[in-house]
């Protein structure tokens, strides 16, 4: 087990690497000049040229690219150019938001995906089934703005009982905490779930053409002894890999979803840092949020050679 999470580990290394390169060079070839917005329109240009030296842009983007990486790689991702604060440090602020957004929206598509998934393989061809299909349907057409809203008109608008906007800390309570939460992650989460009730139920069903299943039967087990003991385990392994990616996919809602319901998480924190030209804010909120993404593979390899210890072994 141990030299297959060392092999693990040794190929993330080149793919954050790589990463890294894109990062910066999407963020140094993004349109604008955060000097000439920093300063304004009035600048004149010695002052913008002095502050673009004192900030090391004149310098060739190699150079730049090798001093941002060897500070990333200390912990340091600079300084704000609009707010002159670290960037770590603004990151740690919003980053446990959105951390959590994302966790109780990849609960809520586990919670409805996972047993609907179940249920509509064993249900296979019933009314049922084709409800589930249906509903996967609707969940993968609408996007999660258009859920958003319509869940901000019925339960803060009609029935008045979630707030519509704003966050609340865990230090406010776990249910002020909850409501502020609940329609961001039901929004985020109604699609994730739709996608993993299509890919549990297919899973599911592969597995209950098995050999070992018909035996398992033939046995006398019940049908609830037969999925619990010899069929959840063998497909959920691509049900976490949807759950993984479900995961990561977060991240990329959250810029919308954050902006929506005025949540103050790295979301907002990256269509901020964009609009303002901010290189060393977008630079490190992508790098974030990519090695976030990356550690998410990571343990989902490492959660398959739970599941199924052959893994390990290939």
């Amino acid at each position: 087990m141990g030299r297959y999470v060392a092999r693990r580990l040794a190929g993330a290394a080149p793919t954050l690497f790589v990463v890294s390169v894109v990062v910066f060079l999407l963020a140094q070839l993004a349109p604008g000049d955060p000097v000439v917005r920093m300063l304004g329109s009035f600048a004149t240009t010695q002052e913008i040229d002095r502050a673009r030296a004192e900030m090391g842009f004149d310098r060739p983007l190699v150079v730049q690219y090798a001093a941002w990486l060897a500070r990333a790689v200390q912990g340091d991702l600079g300084r704000s150019i609009t707010s002159n604060l670290p960037v770590g440090q603004m990151i740690a602020e919003r980053l446990p938001r959105t951390l959590g957004l994302a966790l109780l929206a990849v609960l809520v598509s586990i919670a409805i995906g996972v047993p609907a998934g179940v249920l509509a393989a064993v249900k296979q061809n019933t009314g049922f089934d084709q409800a589930l299909m249906s509903f996967c349907m609707l969940g993968l057409s609408v996007p999660d703005f258009v859920t958003a809203l319509l869940l901000v008109i019925v339960f803060s608008v009609e029935l008045n009982l979630l707030p519509s906007m704003g966050y609340a800390p865990l230090s406010d309570g776990i249910g002020a905490y909850l409501s502020h939460l609940a329609m961001p992650s039901l929004s985020l989460g109604f699609m994730m779930a739709a996608v993993t009730a299509r890919m549990t139920r297919s899973s599911v069903l592969d597995v209950l053409r098995q050999d070992y299943v018909l035996t398992a039967r033939s046995k006398g087990l019940t049908e609830t002894q037969v999925i619990e003991r010899h069929v959840l385990k063998s497909a959920m392994i691509p049900v976490v890999t949807v759950i993984g990616i479900n995961f990561g996919a977060v991240f990329r809602g959250a810029v919308v979803i954050e902006t929506l319901f005025s949540l103050p998480g790295i979301g907002r924190l990256i269509i901020t840092a964009i609009e303002s030209r901010d290189y060393p804010l977008v630079q490190g909120c992508l790098l974030v949020v990519v090695t976030i993404y990356i550690a998410i593979n990571l343990a989902i390899d490492l959660l398959y050679a739970c599941l199924d210890p052959r893994i390990r072994y290939q």
